[in-house]
């Protein structure tokens, strides 16, 4: 039985799940904010499917209200939808045909122990959405009603041009990642760009997110759920490994700003959940699917127009790959944020393995390997390299010195020191 408030540690939980998941949701947060601050009430928007989009968790005092853990809210915000009993019984006030905002009483047969004010988004006619508001007593009044429904219209327009330049466009995106150099590229990026407009001249980063865990069109994500998303598109991937499915999501996010890659951030954290990757509710970096393959997501860098859309590509794909080679880097890592990656992600396949370090590499010498690895990436400091494996010193030089008798390198001589920390890591990808 639904007791009107949840334990003290609840609270505090979904709090912390609240603050973490409302931080940067770009153009529609900001909105949604608005409308929290002019009510002076957590105000929640989904779109038309009622999947969560954005939410505002209002704050007065510095804490999260109380009130605002209305165990439906909840469920959305932590879930991201609402069930179909909530639906069917929201549906049911005309919140579909409606132009102005719609009181709902509670239910507790739906489990709504709130009532609530749904204030519809529109445009041209057309419901895109819905934002969410737990009443109060008395509520808002007309006047700020009127002043939410102003910034509604503006929440709908913005999905409406979302929609139009982004829930078609995945042949278009796909056609340009997958086309051959030359006249076909061409070709590809200027159909591409005809179909943004206006869009293709502003600021933009691809987003990579690898291995996909489905090749199914039907679990790929709409392109409206991915704050900042201009296009999405599932694309054959290379560096899968076990457990992959040879695919990888690519997205191109729309940037305020070149120096303001947040958004990507977002949208790859958004992914990573939707892959079953992301962020645990208690703060904890996730990186591990159901099913023990890892994901991992990587961003390009930044740039104007969509001239070097490809390479963009094949920068965020370089970072997926590093942050699964390296899961210090992950799960979501920048592209210019990888290091040596940036240029042995580039090397072709047969790069892969060194004559001269094969032997170290098989799993019989794993636990040599891992220690040349990390005294490599110490530069070569004993004392750092001793601590972090928790051994002796003079264990340490002595594994040092079988790891020189198995591949005939000197480790103090600097450039057989580079040949070994990069064929260790380019085995690692």
């Amino acid at each position: 039985m639904y007791e009107g408030r949840a334990k003290v540690r609840e609270n505090a939980w979904v709090t912390d799940v609240f603050r973490e998941r409302g931080a940067g949701r770009g153009d529609y947060q900001e909105l949604v904010d608005e409308i929290s601050g002019l009510l002076g009430a957590p105000a929640t928007l989904e779109n038309r499917d009622f999947e969560l989009i954005a939410f505002g968790a209002y704050d007065s005092e510095g804490d999260l209200d109380e009130s605002a853990l209305d165990p439906v809210r909840t469920r959305s915000i932590l879930t991201r939808r609402s069930t179909a009993a909530v639906r069917e019984w929201f549906e049911g006030f005309g919140i579909t045909r409606a132009t102005a905002p719609v009181r709902i009483p509670p239910s507790p047969e739906a489990g709504v122990y709130r009532g609530r004010v749904c204030l519809p988004v529109r445009h041209r006619g057309v419901v895109l959405g819905y934002v969410w508001l737990l009443d109060g007593d008395p509520g808002p009044d007309a006047a700020q009603l009127s002043a939410a429904m102003e910034v509604a219209s503006r929440i709908g327009a913005l999905l409406a041009d979302e929609a139009q330049a982004g829930a078609d466009l995945t042949r278009e995106l796909r056609a340009v990642l997958t086309a051959g150099s030359g006249w076909q590229r061409e070709a590809a990026l200027a159909e591409f760009r005809t179909a943004l407009g206006s869009r293709a001249d502003g600021a933009h980063t691809v987003v990579c997110v690898a291995p996909w865990p489905s090749a199914d069109p039907a679990g790929t994500p709409s392109v409206r759920t991915v704050p900042g998303a201009v296009a999405l598109c599932t694309v054959p991937w290379d560096g899968s490994g076990p457990g992959g499915s040879g695919q990888g999501l690519a997205l191109l996010v729309r940037l305020r700003s070149a120096d303001l890659p947040q958004p990507a951030h977002t949208a790859a954290a958004r992914l990573l959940e939707r892959a079953g990757t992301g962020r645990r509710t208690d703060g904890r970096a996730g990186g591990g699917r159901a099913d023990g393959a890892r994901t991992a997501a990587g961003i390009a860098g930044v740039r104007t127009g969509l001239a070097e859309l490809h390479t963009a590509w094949q920068e965020a794909s370089a970072a997926a790959r590093a942050a699964l080679a390296e899961p210090r880097l992950g799960p979501v890592a920048e592209w210019g944020s990888i290091g040596p990656y940036r240029i042995l992600t580039a090397l072709p396949p047969g790069a892969a393995q060194d004559p001269a370090v094969r032997t170290l590499l098989s799993p019989a010498h794993h636990e040599l390997a891992r220690t040349v690895a990390v005294f490599l990436d110490r530069a070569g400091q004993a004392g750092r390299t001793a601590t972090e494996l928790g051994i002796h010193r003079q264990t340490l030089y002595y594994r040092l010195s079988r790891v020189e008798q198995l591949t005939g390198l000197d480790l103090d001589n600097g450039e057989d020191r580079l040949l070994l920390h990069m064929a260790l890591k380019v085995a690692r990808l």
